[in-house]
């Protein structure tokens, strides 16, 4: 500061430089800060979008294969908290380091993960930003380097600090735990499926019986029997699931069958929405006798072994252990 000061008595000129370099320091300062206000609200945003899309966020998740149904669940919720709790630590300017390093390797694990879904030949929307704006896994990989780009900028830029900040933090991580739970409590913690209430046992036999479905011998060996309408998107969303677990599990394809109320042209656009395997698919000839068969309720799902109810379900009631051991077991 003396020389400073000495400088300034001297050279006027110098002093001029001296509080221009300083206000482009605290420009290019107040820029860095604005910038990481918009990472962190980029965070917030995809965290919101992600519990909007739900359902599809987890079933891409489980869709990997990696972890269980029910885990999935609680990976997703994972995924959305810390994205919650990076976004919120970066708009504060708090626990900067933290936030930072944390944003970064979380980029880096998403981009690894998107690097091995281009290299399966995976082409579905890896879910970042919900349904509002669908990246391929090239294009979120794109994405996701340009925000570590962002993010080396804003490397140096200077903490907050407060006292009582990690109790703060605590309490950011604990509510945002609590928000993403309360608004999107995972499947197997409200299931209310009751097979006994739901589907007709006597009515499903006659149903099997009639002519349109007499032919395929569905009362014969293990079949698994998915009656959905075709502009339901719970529906679409349970062919995916029971798809996913056929798949996984090796069930034969010919012994899935899908009974839909809706047009030809109907089933086809649930096929592109669902990202469900393809079945034998029937279009039910009288819907309004259908619909007592299951008491109204769409979708459900029937597991059959020679003709006897084994199992039901619908979304939000599939049990993975259960229907694995169906697909397995003799």
């Amino acid at each position: 500061m003396r020389d400073h000061a000495l400088i300034s008595k001297t050279n006027p000129a110098s002093t001029i430089t001296l509080a221009l370099l300083e206000q482009e320091r605290f420009a290019a300062s107040g820029s860095k800060h604005v910038l990481k206000v918009i990472l962190g609200l980029l965070f917030i945003v995809s965290a919101i979008l992600k519990i909007v899309d739900m359902d599809k966020f987890e079933i891409y998740i489980y869709s990997y294969h990696f972890f269980s149904l029910n885990f999935s669940f609680l990976v997703a919720r994972a995924a959305i908290i810390l994205e919650l709790v990076l976004g919120i630590g970066l708009v504060s300017q708090c626990f900067h380091k933290l936030m930072w390093w944390g944003s970064m390797m979380m980029l880096a694990g998403y981009t690894l993960l998107l690097v091995y879904a281009q290299i399966i030949g995976r082409t579905d929307s890896c879910h970042c930003f919900g349904e509002l704006l669908p990246f391929n896994p090239w294009q979120s990989i794109l994405k996701n380097i340009v925000l570590m780009g962002l993010f080396a900028l804003v490397y140096k830029v200077k903490d907050f600090s407060f006292k009582g900040k990690w109790l703060a933090l605590a309490g950011v991580a604990i509510a945002s735990s609590v928000t993403v739970f309360a608004v999107s409590p995972p499947d197997n913690f409200i299931s209310t499926y009751d097979k006994d209430k739901n589907v007709n046992e006597t009515l499903f036999a006659e149903m099997l019986s009639t002519p349109l479905l007499e032919e395929f011998h569905l009362d014969e060996g293990k079949q698994v029997i998915g009656i959905f309408s075709t502009a339901c998107k719970y529906c679409q969303l349970s062919a995916h699931k029971i798809s996913l677990m056929q798949q996984r599990y090796d069930f034969p394809a010919e012994n899935m069958t899908y009974i839909f109320i809706g047009t030809e042209e109907g089933i086809k656009t649930f096929y592109e929405k669902s990202e469900s395997a393809e079945y034998r698919s029937v279009l039910h000839d009288n819907p309004i006798s259908l619909l007592p068969v299951i008491d109204g309720k769409f979708p459900t799902i029937v597991f059959l072994d020679n003709g006897t109810i084994v199992h039901t379900y619908e979304l939000r009631d599939m049990k993975e252990d259960e229907i694995k051991a169906f697909f397995t077991q003799p």
